[in-house]
């Protein structure tokens, strides 16, 4: 099982893929089962076994051949018929669309996987005053990847924006919105706005993309004030840890996600000091089916609140123990402390 099994073409399984029609050999013969078996030991074997009858339908589907169904008959003494043969045909029709159904969706996972890595910063530029970790995981199912993105962007005056979202949706087409919000939210940092200002030109942006909408939170922090600016549009809020307390969940005004339009975002400030960390994440980390927010990002800060440790093992700490293999949401997650 799971081993390839190389036929020739003057075998009867290659010419019904190669016709695209059934082959059916009503009464098999000695001089049959070469052209049966790939090989002169499953001819063989075929003959010790008492196979008489032989049936092979092609798998077709959108007019393309897939392979072929290759049914052998032996305990049973009735030969294959023509009422074998629909069914066996109705059956491989049925195959054939699972098979192809099946291909698409994971051409479809591949193509918006390849995209998504290909918008996201590979390596982060260094940050003055902070050390960055970061993952990206996507999620489990075929079509359920695609929208959730993190960065790190410089800023004049040695300031970082740090940014993560999740586009609404999934697919191809959540990654290519994710894209574009992604160069949206880089060019308008680079304009020196305040997160507030930032998040709205960006929720105008989502909005004529149509459809669309996402959370976003958008940080700024700068070194030598180690002041840190921050904003959200209905994004979970951001994990803030100190040493000496307990890490604490970031206090931010609520607001609607990006694409809503019509309602005012406002910017936060607090200090990030020396060993200071900020954790943000996307719903992918925290949000299961069967446990209420709550209780989830309750059990984020306890993780977070263990001993003091890299940030990168803190990366893995947390996707090891939040992150479930069935999960149907991709995870951005986006850790920077605090240095002189």
């Amino acid at each position: 099982v799971g081993d390839v099994a190389l036929y020739r073409t003057d075998r009867l399984v290659a010419r019904c893929a190669r016709t695209a029609r059934p082959v059916l050999v009503p009464h098999v013969s000695a001089h049959d089962l070469p052209r049966i078996a790939r090989d002169e030991h499953a001819a063989r074997l075929l003959g010790e076994a008492g196979v008489h009858s032989y049936l092979a339908v092609p798998l077709i589907a959108r007019s393309q051949v897939l392979g072929t169904l290759d049914l052998k008959r032996a305990r049973n003494p009735v030969p294959f018929g023509q009422d074998d043969v629909l069914l066996a045909s109705e059956l491989a029709a049925h195959a054939a669309v699972s098979i192809d159904n099946a291909r698409w969706y994971q051409r479809q996972r591949h193509a918006a996987l390849a995209l998504q890595r290909h918008l996201l910063p590979q390596h982060p530029p260094d940050a003055p005053g902070l050390d960055i970790a970061y993952r990206y995981q996507p999620a489990g199912a075929a079509d359920e990847t695609g929208g959730d993105w993190f960065d790190v962007i410089p800023l004049t005056g040695d300031r970082t924006a740090l940014v993560v979202g999740d586009v609404m949706g999934s697919g191809i087409n959540a990654a290519a919105t994710m894209g574009q919000l992604r160069a949206t939210a880089r060019a308008l940092g680079r304009l020196g706005l305040d997160p507030a200002t930032v998040l709205t030109h960006l929720d105008a942006a989502t909005a004529d993309l149509g459809e669309a909408m996402a959370t976003c939170v958008y940080a700024v922090y700068d070194p030598h004030t180690r002041l840190c600016h921050i904003a959200t549009a209905g994004h979970l809020p951001p994990v803030h840890l100190r040493a000496g307390r307990p890490p604490r969940l970031v206090q931010l005004t609520t607001a609607v996600p990006l694409g809503v339009g019509g309602v005012p975002f406002h910017t936060t400030a607090f200090t990030l000091d020396e060993g200071d960390e900020l954790v943000l994440y996307t719903d992918g980390l925290v949000e299961t089916r069967d446990q209420d927010i709550d209780t989830r990002l309750l059990t984020l800060t306890d993780l977070l609140a263990g001993p003091h440790r890299p940030i990168e093992e803190t990366c893995d700490l947390l996707l090891s123990a939040l992150r479930r293999p069935d999960t149907h949401d991709d995870v951005a997650l986006l850790i920077a402390r605090a240095h002189a």
